[in-house]
Protein backbone atom coordinates (compact mmCIF):
# COMPACT_ATOMS: atom_id res chain seq x y z
CA UNK A 1 0.00 0.00 0.00
CA UNK A 2 2.65 2.48 0.34
CA UNK A 3 4.44 2.33 -2.66
CA UNK A 4 0.87 2.86 -4.14
CA UNK A 5 0.28 5.54 -1.91
CA UNK A 6 3.15 6.98 -2.96
CA UNK A 7 2.58 6.98 -6.94
CA UNK A 8 -0.86 8.84 -6.02
CA UNK A 9 1.71 11.58 -4.24
CA UNK A 10 3.53 11.70 -6.97
CA UNK A 11 1.33 12.16 -9.61
CA UNK A 12 -0.55 15.04 -7.24
CA UNK A 13 2.87 16.71 -7.33
CA UNK A 14 3.71 16.76 -10.64
CA UNK A 15 0.59 18.70 -11.00
CA UNK A 16 -1.35 15.83 -12.45
CA UNK A 17 -5.00 16.59 -13.33
CA UNK A 18 -8.13 16.34 -10.74
CA UNK A 19 -9.32 14.16 -12.54
CA UNK A 20 -6.48 11.78 -12.77
CA UNK A 21 -6.20 12.67 -9.07
CA UNK A 22 -9.40 10.71 -8.34
CA UNK A 23 -9.58 7.95 -10.82
CA UNK A 24 -5.69 6.61 -9.00
CA UNK A 25 -7.39 6.81 -6.05
CA UNK A 26 -10.76 5.47 -6.44
CA UNK A 27 -8.59 2.96 -8.37
CA UNK A 28 -6.69 2.16 -5.33
CA UNK A 29 -9.69 2.06 -3.18
CA UNK A 30 -10.89 -0.64 -5.76
CA UNK A 31 -7.77 -2.95 -5.36
CA UNK A 32 -7.08 -3.15 -1.81
CA UNK A 33 -10.85 -3.75 -0.92
CA UNK A 34 -10.91 -6.33 -3.61
CA UNK A 35 -7.05 -7.73 -2.08
CA UNK A 36 -8.56 -7.74 1.50
CA UNK A 37 -11.71 -9.35 0.62
CA UNK A 38 -9.18 -11.99 -1.77
CA UNK A 39 -7.25 -13.06 0.87
CA UNK A 40 -9.14 -12.65 4.07
CA UNK A 41 -6.53 -9.92 5.76
CA UNK A 42 -6.61 -9.13 9.18
CA UNK A 43 -5.04 -5.77 9.51
CA UNK A 44 -6.39 -3.07 11.30
CA UNK A 45 -3.73 -0.65 9.74
CA UNK A 46 -4.62 -1.57 6.49
CA UNK A 47 -8.02 -0.67 6.77
CA UNK A 48 -7.36 2.32 8.60
CA UNK A 49 -5.19 3.52 5.71
CA UNK A 50 -8.16 2.30 3.14
CA UNK A 51 -10.80 4.62 4.77
CA UNK A 52 -8.40 7.48 4.69
CA UNK A 53 -7.88 6.93 1.27
CA UNK A 54 -11.38 6.69 0.28
CA UNK A 55 -12.42 9.65 2.58
CA UNK A 56 -9.79 11.91 0.51
CA UNK A 57 -11.04 10.28 -2.72
CA UNK A 58 -14.44 11.59 -1.96
CA UNK A 59 -13.37 15.31 -1.27
CA UNK A 60 -11.44 15.12 -4.77
CA UNK A 61 -14.26 13.81 -6.29
CA UNK A 62 -16.52 16.34 -4.67
CA UNK A 63 -13.84 19.13 -6.90
CA UNK A 64 -14.81 17.88 -10.04
CA UNK A 65 -17.33 18.96 -11.96
CA UNK A 66 -21.07 17.55 -11.50
CA UNK A 67 -20.78 16.09 -14.75
CA UNK A 68 -17.71 13.50 -13.87
CA UNK A 69 -18.36 12.96 -10.24
CA UNK A 70 -21.32 9.73 -10.96
CA UNK A 71 -18.94 7.25 -11.98
CA UNK A 72 -16.15 7.64 -10.11
CA UNK A 73 -18.89 7.86 -6.99
CA UNK A 74 -20.53 5.10 -8.69
CA UNK A 75 -17.48 2.87 -7.89
CA UNK A 76 -17.05 3.95 -4.46
CA UNK A 77 -20.28 3.06 -3.40
CA UNK A 78 -19.21 -0.73 -4.48
CA UNK A 79 -15.91 -0.06 -2.45
CA UNK A 80 -18.32 0.48 0.52
CA UNK A 81 -20.71 -2.66 -0.22
CA UNK A 82 -17.12 -4.51 -0.61
CA UNK A 83 -15.35 -3.42 2.84
CA UNK A 84 -19.07 -4.48 4.87
CA UNK A 85 -17.43 -8.01 4.67
CA UNK A 86 -14.36 -7.33 6.27
CA UNK A 87 -14.99 -5.94 9.71
CA UNK A 88 -13.14 -3.22 11.82
CA UNK A 89 -16.34 -1.11 10.98
CA UNK A 90 -14.40 -0.16 7.42
CA UNK A 91 -17.65 0.01 5.91
CA UNK A 92 -19.50 1.63 7.95
CA UNK A 93 -17.25 4.20 8.19
CA UNK A 94 -17.47 4.40 4.53
CA UNK A 95 -21.23 4.97 5.04
CA UNK A 96 -20.80 7.88 7.16
CA UNK A 97 -18.42 9.22 5.11
CA UNK A 98 -21.01 8.76 2.21
CA UNK A 99 -23.65 9.89 3.71
CA UNK A 100 -21.83 13.39 5.02
CA UNK A 101 -21.34 14.08 0.99
CA UNK A 102 -23.93 16.58 -0.61
CA UNK A 103 -26.83 14.71 -2.54
CA UNK A 104 -25.89 15.94 -6.18
CA UNK A 105 -22.47 13.95 -5.59
CA UNK A 106 -24.31 10.37 -5.45
CA UNK A 107 -24.60 8.02 -8.80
Amino acid sequence: MTKAKKAIADYKKAAGTTEGLAELMVFYCEQAAGFSNDVGLDDQGYYAALARMFEQALNTIASLPPAQRPALRSRLDAVCKACHNVGYGVGDAMDDLLAAQPDNDRA
